[in-house]
């Protein structure tokens, strides 16, 4: 064999990674598998290939008649054991092949084997053509390899590739030189357009083997694309200051992300939302125009639904935890709002909850007479004691030591004599919030509680009232009664 064959090995080694001994011990391999073609072939043959200088020579193994027989016999016991194989014409199992001795079943009894060189003149031609086929397959499948090794450990991970070709199945796009991944069309976003050149970012969701290749599945509609997007962003993400705990989405449309900060001082969606919504406006950008609500996470679940549904402005939320269903209330104005586009927004709140939502308006929640009246009982049973605006009791559990349950609205009730909700209508929502703060401003707080008083009426229950007695008959009448019958 040529030195040039040796060298262009120890070269292949150096660039691409393949181990030399590797690869000389495929090319004996195959060196044997075309000895073993010509015409007058020994039965048994081992090839000898000298790693350094790339010479080889073909040796004849003279078995004793004894071992063979022991041999064949083991191979033989080990092809029954195996399954036989179905012959696709018949349908009927095939016929067991004359069992071959592997060289690793003879080489333990390499001291009772003589061997005797019969390497054929003419062979280094078919050495030279054996050689070529071996080190190109093996190139390929060490790539091959190597390509897969180094993504089946990046599923979920963020890449950026180059569109190659677009048509209605699916969308090539190129991650590197020689290396491509599969854009189906049910990854694919229905308003996003594909051209040639593009540059897109995209998830991997999957890698797997194939004789051409790995296989690398990408998805533009994953919720771990805008997990990785903000990440990419938002420092204070990357940093694992800030999490994001929660994505729901319906791509193209809007999503619905919620965060949680896990460092003091460090405001979870103004970090996201960035300077002027700089950062925010990056991840709309890439997501070609994709509305992103970004929600503060709360343990507190009354807390989190009414912030899910954003930007509608929420009323009294009523939660029940043994069935995980939350009844919001908005304000008449603003149920349509909270719903959404063909039921979007309440869907995609309860996806990022986790809860079973029904929103209801003021007035029909006031209508709805299945609900259980609390007709403003005072007693502290562990349940808020907020009256609603339809005259029924809040029946969500009260937190820590307060009366009342988490919401901003009913922990403001606290600065008041009163628990009717309906003392808060005059205020602003920023004007709540301070009032739910126990730590807020005393004087502040007067202002703000003077003000809801003065525009409230406490409202008052009107008594029907009782039937008067029929009056007596005087004995006049009577007469007169009796007269006229």
């Amino acid at each position: 064999m040529s030195k040039e064959i040796v060298e262009a090995i120890k070269a292949l080694e150096a660039e691409k990674g393949i181990s030399a001994d590797k690869l000389m011990d495929a090319l004996a391999d195959a060196l044997l598998s075309a000895y073993k073609k010509t015409p007058g072939a020994a039965k048994y043959a081992r090839v000898d290939l000298d790693h350094e200088t790339g010479d080889f020579r073909v040796f004849e193994l003279i078995l004793p008649a004894e071992l063979e027989e022991k041999l064949l016999a083991e191979a033989a016991e080990a092809q029954e054991e195996e399954e036989r194989e179905i012959d696709p014409e018949t349908g009927e199992p095939k016929e067991p092949e004359e069992p071959e001795l592997d060289p690793e079943m003879i080489a333990p009894y390499e001291d009772q084997i003589e061997t005797r060189d019969v390497t054929p003149e003419d062979f280094g031609r078919i050495a030279a053509q054996t050689a070529k086929q071996v080190i190109l397959q093996r190139i390929r499948e060490a790539e091959r390899m190597m390509m897969f090794d180094e993504y089946q450990d990046r599923v979920g991970e963020l890449i950026t590739g180059i569109i190659q070709q677009s048509d209605k199945r699916y969308t090539l796009v190129q991650l590197r030189e020689r290396v491509e991944a599969l854009l189906p069309k049910s990854e694919q976003v229905y308003n996003e357009r594909y051209d040639h050149g593009m540059r897109v970012k995209a998830v991997i969701t999957d890698v797997s083997d194939s004789t051409k290749g790995p296989a690398i599945v990408v998805s533009r509609r994953s919720p771990e694309l805008i997990k990785s997007l903000f990440e990419m962003e938002v420092p204070e993400i990357a940093d694992d200051l800030v999490e994001i705990v929660g994505v729901a989405r319906e791509p193209g449309y809007r999503s619905k992300i919620a965060v949680i900060s896990h460092a003091d001082g460090v405001d979870p969606v103004g970090a996201c939302v960035g300077p002027r919504g700089s950062r925010v406006r990056m991840v709309v950008s890439e997501l070609r125009g994709e509305k992103i609500d970004i929600i503060p996470h709360n343990d507190e679940p009354a807390r989190f639904v009414a912030k899910a549904l954003s930007p509608a402005r929420v009323r009294e939320v009523i939660v029940d935890d043994e069935e995980r269903q939350a009844t919001v209330i908005v304000p008449d104005d603003q149920l349509s709002l909270a719903i959404g586009r063909d039921g979007q927004n309440a869907r995609l709140a309860a996806r990022l909850t986790g809860w079973r939502v029904d929103i209801k308006s003021e007035t029909e929640f006031a209508e709805d007479d299945v609900a259980e009246e609390y007709e403003g009982e005072e007693a502290s049973d562990g349940h808020c004691l907020a009256v609603l605006t339809n005259g029924r009791r809040c029946p969500n559990a009260a937190i820590g030591e307060s009366s009342y349950c988490g919401l901003p609205t009913h922990q403001a009730l606290a600065r008041f004599e009163t628990n009717q909700i309906a003392v808060l209508g005059p205020l602003e929502e920023a004007e709540v919030a301070i009032l739910a703060d126990s730590e807020a401003d005393e004087g502040q707080v007067a202002e703000i509680v003077k003000k809801a008083e003065d525009q409230f009426e406490e409202p008052v229950v009107e008594e029907e009232p009782e039937e008067a007695p029929p009056a007596e008959e005087t004995s006049e009448e009577v007469a007169e009664e009796a007269e006229q019958a």
